[in-house]
């Protein structure tokens, strides 16, 4: 066998090697990846960067630094980062409001709206606490047992008029 035959050979099992290492750094990465985010349990974040217009539904924690045009629903923990400005609906089990909101709150557990916080909306929660230099337009809604998520069919009286002959004003001039 002459040498070059032999080089061609030893190089082409070092590329198989390599190529063979290779597949096993990807295989070994995409595990390691995923393992992780499978065990995740701790606070999802969308930062200051983020705009998002539409729904967001999550079930643990989640912080909000970013621009969210859209209904906010969870059966977790909410926090409003001091870069956040919010336009819409959040129904939630607690909530923490740092940054800027527009439109309504419903919390089953509890409301905090920290010091330099805005909301301009409706706001029903079991707890409320408001901090000084905090901005609240709106009204609020503190009841001690747990808020439902739904709105109940009308709370207000159903208004029944009887038909009255019909009387002209004036004396009935005409």
């Amino acid at each position: 066998m002459s040498s070059i035959e032999e080089e061609s050979k030893h190089w082409y099992k070092d590329e198989e090697s390599q190529l063979a290492n290779q597949e096993e750094l990807k295989t070994s990465t995409i595990h390691n990846y995923q393992k992780p985010m499978a065990e995740h349990g701790g606070k999802d974040i969308l930062s200051s960067d983020v705009e998002i217009k539409g729904s967001i539904k999550f079930q643990k924690e989640l912080l909000i630094d970013g621009k969210v045009e859209g209904e906010i629903n969870s059966e977790g923990v909410l926090t409003i980062g001091e870069n956040a400005n919010i336009r819409g609906e959040i129904k939630a089990k607690a909530v923490t409001v740092y940054g800027k909101v527009q439109g309504n709150i419903t919390v089953a557990e509890r409301c905090e709206l920290k010091a330099k916080s805005t909301l301009q909306g409706d706001l029903k929660a079991t707890r409320l606490t408001i901090e000084d230099g905090a901005t609240f337009i709106g009204k609020s809604e503190v009841s001690t047992g747990p808020v439902p998520a739904a709105k109940p069919a009308s709370t207000r009286p159903e208004v029944v008029r009887h038909e009255e002959p019909v009387k002209a004003a004036f004396g009935g001039r005409g």
